[in-house]
């Protein structure tokens, strides 16, 4: 068994789950931190006794003991150049969400991946949800039969929106319903999406960040199944990161029905009034255990760089997500379908 050593860029709300998870496992013999806060790096280098915190990412590059990378900064504008940098130092690479900000960028990370023969994968949480599992799971041994659509509604809190917005200026698609757009596309696996129809709503982000409100998307797949996904930041502000969604699956034998709205647990203070606890999309640690998808996914990647194995989220997968954001975003300008692949149809 090869024990190998983890750098992570940005130790923020996800970059420090991902930290403490990988300083707590076996296999980890080293943690490696580059955060440019510097109180920030200071406070989670401490609780994860990591080897090295740094303010300069490229120091973590030029150490040839970490094995991977996980690049969890922001703004995503940082997403592509810091990857690149990653696979050029022959470092595997766990990256946050979205891929890329365009397609030719999406390209070479993959072609720089397969060039050096490095794992790279994209945090794609709800795939490590056991409810989003359980979906994939009765499509493929037969329980649902041929998929015929599926919807699935997210919405999460204005103080997630304004968060957002207040660093980069990017649609609730490529946002939120990404997570949902490469869930569906998972479940549908080997079937290609050719067709995307949007809409979004200006009501109350445009003012301030210039964002929309929600975006609704329809996706048509080649074989004719259709899903929506609707996805929003628009809740009122009571409930901090508080995500709810519902997921509908009908297929030619079923249905399946699944409430992801985390309502089962309800907090009411006088100090606070009422609050939705444990309602975060990647989850949080309650004492001695982790509530929610990240910690799994965190050590699915540990496992895949020292024990060999393939990701679950392959970057071609992750490519074809960002292309079908893409195409809504450009759908929802133009208010007409947009045919994939995108190529073909922007000039």
């Amino acid at each position: 068994m090869r024990r190998i050593q983890v750098g992570i860029i940005g130790t923020g709300w996800i970059g420090e789950i991902r930290a403490r998870t990988c300083a707590a496992h076996p296999l980890v013999a080293g943690v490696h931190l580059a955060e440019i806060d510097e109180a920030k790096l200071a406070r989670v280098a401490r609780d994860t006794q990591a080897k090295t915190a740094t303010s300069d990412y490229r120091e973590l590059l030029r150490r040839p003991e970490i094995d991977a990378i996980i690049v969890a900064c922001t703004p995503e504008t940082t997403h592509y150049p810091f990857t690149r940098d990653c696979l050029m130092a022959r470092k595997h690479t766990f990256l946050e969400k979205p891929m890329a900000l365009e397609l030719k960028e999406a390209d070479e990370l993959m072609a720089l991946a397969r060039e050096h023969a490095l794992k790279l994968t994209i945090g794609y949480t709800q795939r490590f949800n056991p409810k989003f599992a359980y979906v994939k799971q009765c499509l493929e041994d037969g329980t649902l039969g041929r998929p015929v659509t599926a919807l699935v509604s997210r919405n999460v809190s204005r103080s997630i929106g304004n968060k957002i917005g207040g660093r980069i200026r990017l649609s609730p698609a490529v946002m939120e319903a990404t997570h949902d757009i490469d869930f569906i596309l998972w479940c549908l696996e080997g079937v290609r999406p050719v067709r995307v129809y949007s809409e979004v709503v200006h009501r109350i982000m445009e003012h301030e960040h210039g964002t929309p409100d929600c975006q609704w998307i329809v996706v048509t797949m080649e074989d004719g199944t259709v899903f929506t996904i609707g996805a929003g930041w628009a809740l009122p502000p009571g409930y901090p990161h508080f995500s709810t969604a519902t997921i509908e699956f009908v297929a030619t034998d079923g249905a399946l029905l699944i409430d992801d709205s985390h309502r089962d647990i309800v907090l009411n203070t006088l100090k606070k009034g009422m609050v939705l606890p444990l309602s975060t999309m990647p989850g949080e640690r309650v004492r001695h255990v982790y509530q929610g998808p990240m910690e799994a996914e965190t050590i699915h990647f540990i496992e895949a760089v020292a024990l060999d194995r393939p990701v679950l989220v392959t970057p071609e997968q992750a490519r074809q997500v960002m292309e079908v954001t893409l195409a809504a975003d450009l759908s929802a300008e133009r208010h007409a379908p947009v045919t994939l692949p995108l190529e073909r149809h922007v000039a």
